[in-house]
């Protein structure tokens, strides 16, 4: 049998409910696991091993009696924390929160409690979650488990480092610029951000507890895990209608069928306008167009006509910077402003976001006028094909670096937000629902992934073709090192 810490989620639900292991021993293999290994990688940075030793032994109780208190009956999580956990530490390492305690659950957690889940911990992030790697003023630094070196990527770099290394089955990150997708493509597990205001951000920080929300769209929770169908499983128990917050609609999420692969038209691109990704990323999606033709797969380099990616880019920045900005006072957000500026980065993603700052109302209603002719623009493209294939970054994890600093690839350096913004923005700008899995390694052995892009509130139809795609070329592996003592 697979070691308990690299079965899935959905296989210890399976394991536990069939009485093969107890809700006791699954955790805690899971927090041995955590014991040895996340010293080095500091994924975990609020442990809460007294309750889950509780909860685990009132699971299995309830199991004796009969009782199944939902689909993740006895199985361990963790939480990004950014999501506000009742009576445990929440702080979106944001200093001035650092002693915080909610007083109740954000709705994803509650939603995965009443599933039956048992919380082990918190995971790290960048402050309040504004960065592509994981460096917390809170808790340090998190490291990739593949390359101690290099990021985990951001901002839920600490779930996706927890996932890869066997600490968690599952964690419940956010993305408001690819903080889901690009933490998994530099860790080697799976993601889904889903489509835009399918699930409440309700007890999502960046916005201090009380403050007003001013990040309305573009931004969603959305699962990290290490198979499709425990994706496919998370979103169907946090997705939903929410008192705390009226944009989640009442979507129906019912199982859609995997498809042949043989039936699919799938589109593919692995440019961006001018952005190009590094020799390896694009051996290895040229390795994906001709194993999914090999398998039947009708598959086509396309992109969707007249689409104006710098526009996407600016417009993106303009409505994150005008979002983020209204949460802010004048002087902290001129302060953003001036470091923002001295980020050496010709990109319009940084251009847009600068512009942001400072937008006024009727210049903020222009870039949601431009926002929606996009998504249109893109709905276009997309009605014509099952999904569409493109990369996550132009390259494999980084070193770690100080934000804003030039990335090397193929020995030249590319801006710090071109290099890793450009192919996952545009999708939070247009609120399409994207999943990533790992599909291949860099030349050292660092994973690479794919985003497989779908049309609005098709999420579950995407997930059905992300497990065809997945079966077809998918290549997780575990980093080396890892394995239960």
């Amino acid at each position: 049998m697979t070691a308990l810490i690299y079965c899935t989620a959905t296989e210890l639900a399976e394991l536990i409910c069939t009485k093969k292991v107890s809700a006791l021993e699954v955790l805690e293999a899971h927090l041995a696991q955590i014991e040895q290994h996340n010293p080095k990688l500091n994924a975990i940075v609020t442990l809460d091993s007294e309750n889950a030793r509780r909860r685990a032994a009132e699971v299995d109780q309830a199991l004796a009696a009969g009782e199944i208190w939902g689909p993740l009956h006895g199985v361990p999580v963790t939480i990004k924390d950014a999501f506000e956990t009742a009576g445990l530490r929440t702080t979106s390492s944001f200093k001035p929160l650092t002693d915080h305690i909610p007083a109740q659950d954000a709705t994803v957690v509650k939603r995965l409690k009443q599933a039956g889940v048992v919380l082990v911990g918190k995971t790290n992030l960048p402050m309040l979650a504004l960065d592509i790697q994981c460096d917390s003023p809170v808790y340090g630094r998190t490291n990739n488990p593949w390359d101690l070196a290099r990021t985990s990527g951001g901002s839920t770099g600490g779930g996706a480092a927890a996932v890869a290394a066997g600490l968690s089955p599952l964690e419940i990150g956010s993305d408001l610029g690819g903080s889901v997708r690009i933490p998994a493509h530099f860790c080697g597990v799976y993601s889904l951000k889903p489509t835009d205001h399918l699930v409440s951000v309700a007890g999502h920080i960046p916005e201090p507890p009380g403050a007003p929300q001013g990040v309305r769209r573009m931004g969603m929770p959305g699962p990290v895990a290490r198979s499709v169908a425990d994706l496919e499983l998370a979103l169907t128990l946090i997705a939903g209608m929410d008192g705390r917050r009226w944009e989640a609609p009442p979507v129906p999420l019912n199982l859609v069928d995997p498809p042949a692969i043989q039936s699919l038209r799938i589109a593919w691109s692995d440019k961006f306008g001018e952005v190009q990704v590094s020799a390896d990323s694009r051996k290895i999606i040229q390795k994906v167009v001709t194993d999914l033709a090999n398998a039947g797969c009708q598959i086509e380099s396309a992109a969707p006509q007249n689409f104006d990616f710098n526009l996407a880019w600016e417009t993106y920045g303009q409505i994150a910077g005008a979002e983020v900005g209204s949460g802010m006072d004048a002087l902290p957000r001129l302060l953003t402003r001036l470091q923002f500026s001295q980020i050496e980065d010709p990109s319009m993603l940084k251009k847009g976001y600068l512009r942001g700052l400072r937008l006024k109302m009727p210049q903020y209603a222009q870039a949601l006028t431009v926002r929606d002719l996009l998504i249109s623009q893109l709905d276009e493209f997309l009605s014509q094909w099952d999904a569409w294939i493109c990369p996550v970054t132009v390259s494999a994890a980084f070193e770690h670096t100080k934000m804003g600093k030039p990335i090397l690839m193929d020995g030249h350096q590319v801006p710090y937000f071109t290099a890793n913004l450009s192919y996952t923005a545009v999708f939070n700008m247009t609120g399409n629902p994207v999943v990533v899995i790992p599909v291949g390694a860099s030349e050292n052995g660092l994973p690479i992934g794919i985003q497989i892009v779908g049309r609005w509130w098709q999420d579950m139809r995407l997930l059905a073709v992300a497990k065809s795609l997945d079966e077809a070329i998918g290549q997780y592996r575990q980093p080396p090192g890892y394995m239960a003592v």
